[in-house]
């Protein structure tokens, strides 16, 4: 089990699209420690092998990965915050909890980064073997920008890194130069539907990376969800911080951007 790849799956396709990712890049075995209610099935057949756990049991995943001759490991896709106040720690998560004074996801996955660092896992960034899903600069797919859009976006932009660098959220859904929703703890589809009741149609959803974003976790990922959502709420863009966010699914994103009529843009510095 020499070289083995631990795999810290959480929710969606983005677990799957990595372990695939890896496996072509030439890591094998795989081994995937995957949540209850959370990893999807198919997980099973992208990995080697798969250990099923409650969300908390921080001590279980790390045995498992250590009697897997696991000393790397990547962590993909989230946990529906939820469950995170549904969660049962185990003692050694319990402890780990106990010594933070804030828990966001900050907090928590670079105390958890450490506890993997102590038995000598290192927590890899969340982008290897991803490189090549990062969404580029300009528009990506869909139509072109209106004029009004691009004001949207480059304010969205401003207004999305500093509620990120407060730790609050990273999405928000402007129109016309008005911000309507913030994400916070409810997660980016929540946001991208509280924004669409206000605005109506023609709203702009923004989302960006943290001022310093530590890649190991927590990285902007967008997918076919994220516009399906978007369309329910009759957003006409989405703009995403290019470079560093992860595009799911690139084929099945652009043809439902064109089939829609929605933009996905991928937005520089402002």
């Amino acid at each position: 089990m020499e070289n083995s790849l631990g795999l810290i799956a959480g929710h969606g396709s983005y677990p799957l699209t990595l372990a695939r990712e890896a496996r072509a890049a030439g890591r094998s075995p795989i081994v995937a420690a995957a949540f209850e209610k959370e990893t999807h099935p198919e997980i099973a057949h992208v990995a080697d092998e798969v250990q099923w756990m409650r969300v908390g049991q921080l001590g279980r995943m790390i045995k498992f990965f250590q009697r897997k001759g696991v000393t790397e490991a990547i962590m993909a896709g989230q946990i529906a915050p939820s469950h995170l106040f549904d969660l049962r720690p185990d003692w050694k998560a319990l402890m780990l909890l106990g010594r933070l004074k804030r828990r966001n996801a900050e907090t928590i996955f670079g105390a958890i980064a450490d506890e993997l660092a102590e038995a000598g896992i290192t927590l890899l960034d969340a982008t290897t073997y991803m490189e090549k899903s990062l969404a580029p600069a300009g528009v990506i797919c869909g139509p072109d920008l209106r004029e009004r859009e691009r004001a949207d976006v480059a304010y969205g932009f401003q207004l999305a890194k500093e509620v990120s660098r407060l730790d609050i959220g990273q999405t928000v859904v402007v129109r016309n130069g008005t911000i309507l929703a913030v994400e916070a703890f409810e997660g980016t589809n929540q946001a991208i539907k509280r924004g669409g009741a206000l605005g109506r149609k023609n709203s702009v959803m923004v989302k960006v990376s943290k001022p310093n974003q530590d890649l190991r976790f927590d990285v902007p990922v967008v997918g076919t969800q994220t516009l399906e959502t978007a369309r329910e709420a009759s957003l006409r863009v989405i703009a995403v911080e290019a470079g560093k966010t992860i595009l799911l699914d690139p084929e099945e994103l652009s043809a439902l951007a064109d089939r829609h009529r929605i933009t996905l843009y991928g937005a520089g510095k402002y």
